[in-house]
């Protein structure tokens, strides 16, 4: 494990217990249906037997847990043991089977093939080495699988002066409407000195991951921006409002 990768492992680690409250709030809240009908827009048709999913950076589950109550055939990993922890409790509370596994996304140990679809949020942001991990999600996609990749440009205010004067606008406005800032119980300080080491945080997304994606061999790359006025309460879109989520559907 590299100095940065177990640095980002302690973080996420120290985050598992509010993650997980969060997560399970989405779960009780209009974004179940809104996710769920979302992914299953995108995901591959198929017949005969169950859609084989793949859950990267898992979490407490979120993900995992909405493609399981469709029925189908789901597998998750994450790099933090506490995170899995969480997940593995939360789909045993709610009755779901999910296979977990403690994996490194730049390393998947998948036969080639072995999905119809990846799903994955707020993950490839944290990646020291984003290009290999891409690589490998191709590998273990099968033939027409999609791969669903969930993100936005987190980090841009460590770097440039304009994004951080929209980030500190979404910090007024929050307090403004008298709604939680989400900046404020996490720790703020430490996620930057991190981001400021890692590639994606001030590349210009998602024009990098639709280059990148086709020249590892994609062929089909659509980019949707904004997703989050489809799954954000008004909390996030105030919150988030100069980091839009977008989303990235590509086929192999």
């Amino acid at each position: 494990m590299t100095e940065l990768l177990e640095k980002v492992e302690n973080y996420w680690d120290k985050r598992s217990e509010g993650y997980c409250e969060v997560n399970l709030e989405e779960l009780n809240s209009f974004k179940k249906d809104a996710w769920r009908e979302l992914i299953n827009e995108y995901a591959p048709k198929i017949t005969g037997r169950k859609l084989k999913v793949l859950d990267i950076g898992t979490g407490p589950g979120f993900f995992a847990i909405i493609m399981a109550g469709c029925g189908y055939d789901v597998t998750a990993v994450d790099y933090t043991e506490a995170m899995l922890e969480k997940a593995k409790n939360n789909a045993k509370s709610l009755g779901v089977k999910i296979q977990f596994n403690k994996m490194d996304a730049h390393k998947l140990n998948f036969e080639d093939n072995t999905f119809d679809l990846i799903i994955t949020r707020n993950l490839t942001w944290n990646l020291e080495r984003p290009k290999d991990a891409y690589k490998e999600w191709h590998r273990v996609l099968k033939q027409d699988g999609i791969l669903l990749n969930f993100d936005a440009n987190w980090y841009h205010h460590v770097f440039y002066t304009e994004k951080r004067k929209a980030y500190e606008q979404d910090r007024e406005n929050a307090k403004l409407r008298k709604l939680k800032d989400h900046y404020l119980i996490t720790d703020t300080t430490k996620m930057e000195e991190i981001a400021k080491k890692l590639p994606l945080s001030k590349i210009n997304r998602p024009a990098w991951d639709i280059e990148v994606l086709d020249e590892i061999g994609f062929k089909r790359i659509l980019i949707e921006n904004n997703i989050g006025n489809r799954v954000w309460n008004e909390e996030e879109k105030v919150n988030y409002g100069s980091t839009p989520m977008f989303m990235i559907v590509a086929e192999k």
